[in-house]
């Protein structure tokens, strides 16, 4: 079997076979195929794309390229979430301490920020003193006693994906929808999951624009779930404007704690209730999905979600004590307002523009070596299909460093669009696949 021969047919548009996928997979895995090789095979694959057969057998061979994590030891249905990635998306640190409030074993293998998409990882650390680079050990420990555990990918998990992935980073195929989702579910799967809840995000602020491509890729998760026999379901989400009003790293960790205080943004609160109840519904809590949706509200509604979060927050080395007094986290320096010469209504807040005016002050990252500033970010003061008069205030920035404001504040003043007349609500959710 020689590596050109695979990269000359996968670039014809023919099928590979599982036994030559894994070959692909477990060479470049140990080094001896080399980057160029691997580079014209993933840009084949790019302009080519996979059947449903070769993206679960890429999908198994970059699970099996390290160890699977064993968590059979610990009681009940093992079940994460997982979001596609947009701006202001702190879901995660909501639906999840709320599904384990309600008895749902969550294991979050967690990623970073890349580009102008947030990372949970990122807002985690902007937490004084929590640990996201837990071993397996440790991870299953806290698991067992707090029923939730956020880690970052250690390098026993899918070993080919850290690869692949920097090497899609570096040869511009990371929208590709097939390696988009072997990444996804290979990270995923390699640890003991029942099942897995996915946020598939579309719009400006996501990797996927337009909603069939939003579909596909949900789809072909779904698909790899199934045919690995795991319950997995999707839920297409908007991202044209920002999620919530928060968009920064410390500034979402004090949207989250308002969110589970039941005081948070109506569309925060929506999107991560439904999460929540799918995550209860496939761990096999409750037996439909109204139950799970009640269930889900009430333990918004008691508190019980926002006090796990404060548990894992201290069992990860934390201080709860940021979820009730701000002044704790990493603060800016300096806020700057941008108004709006002319009133109407809202009609559009390009989510990708407000992403990359945060990341540019720094809270966001270009590479993975980049450090990031978690005190920065945006706050919005309004949503889409708001009344506004002049004058009004849009959001503030909040930076530490002026070097690059001037350059962000134009990036978010093109943001908001205003209309002179009502504009029709745009739906949260669009589509499930299951």
């Amino acid at each position: 079997m020689r590596t050109v021969d695979l990269i000359h047919r996968k670039r014809d548009g023919e099928e590979l076979s599982p036994e030559e996928i894994q070959y692909l997979v477990d060479n470049y895995t140990r080094g001896e195929i080399p980057d160029y090789q691997m580079s014209a095979f993933l840009m084949a694959v790019y302009y080519s794309s996979m059947s449903d057969r070769e993206v679960s057998a890429m999908t198994e061979s970059m699970m099996h390229s390290g160890s699977i994590v064993d968590l059979s030891s610990i009681p009940g249905t093992k079940v994460d979430k997982h979001s596609t990635g947009g701006v202001g998306d702190k879901t995660s640190l909501i639906a999840s301490p709320i599904a384990a409030a309600a008895g749902v074993v969550v294991p979050m293998i967690s990623g970073r920020a890349l580009g102008h998409t947030g990372g949970t990882l990122d807002k985690l650390e902007s937490i004084p003193g929590f640990r996201t680079d837990l071993t397996i050990d440790e991870f299953r420990a806290l698991l067992t006693e707090h029923q939730l555990a956020f880690i970052g990918q250690t390098p026993e998990v899918a070993p080919a994906d850290g690869k692949l992935y920097a090497l899609r980073d570096s040869t511009a195929t990371v929208e590709s929808i097939p390696l988009i989702a072997t990444s996804i579910m290979s990270k995923k799967l390699a640890v003991g999951l029942d099942a897995l809840v996915l946020d598939v995000k579309v719009g400006s602020g996501a990797f996927m624009k337009k909603q069939v491509e939003a579909r596909r890729l949900a789809q072909m998760m779904v698909g790899i779930g199934r045919r690995l026999d795991k319950r997995v379901q999707a839920l297409i989400t908007d991202m044209n404007q920002p999620l919530g009003y928060a968009v920064g790293n410390a500034l979402e960790v004090m949207e989250v704690s308002q969110t589970l205080q039941n005081a948070g943004p109506s569309d925060l609160t929506r999107i991560s209730l439904e999460l929540a109840a799918r995550m209860m519904l496939l761990g096999k809590v409750t037996k439909t999905l109204d139950e799970a949706r009640e269930l889900a509200t009430s333990k918004l509604l008691d508190g019980s979600g926002y006090r796990k979060f404060k548990d894992v927050i201290a069992a990860q080395g934390g201080n709860p004590q940021v979820l009730d007094r701000f002044e704790l986290l990493p603060n800016a320096t300096g806020a700057q307002e941008i108004t709006t010469a002319r009133g109407g209504y809202i009609s559009g807040i390009d989510a990708e523009l407000i992403g990359q005016a945060s990341a540019m002050i720094g809270a966001g990252r270009n590479t993975k070596e980049d450090s990031i500033d978690p005190a920065v970010g945006v706050i919005l003061e309004v949503k889409v299909g708001q009344k506004i008069d002049s004058g009004s205030i849009l959001c503030r920035i909040y930076y530490t460093s002026e070097e690059h404001l001037e350059e962000a504040a134009e990036l978010v003043e093109g943001a908001f669009r205003i209309s002179q007349q009502p504009v029709d609500e745009r739906d949260l959710i669009l589509e499930v696949v299951s």
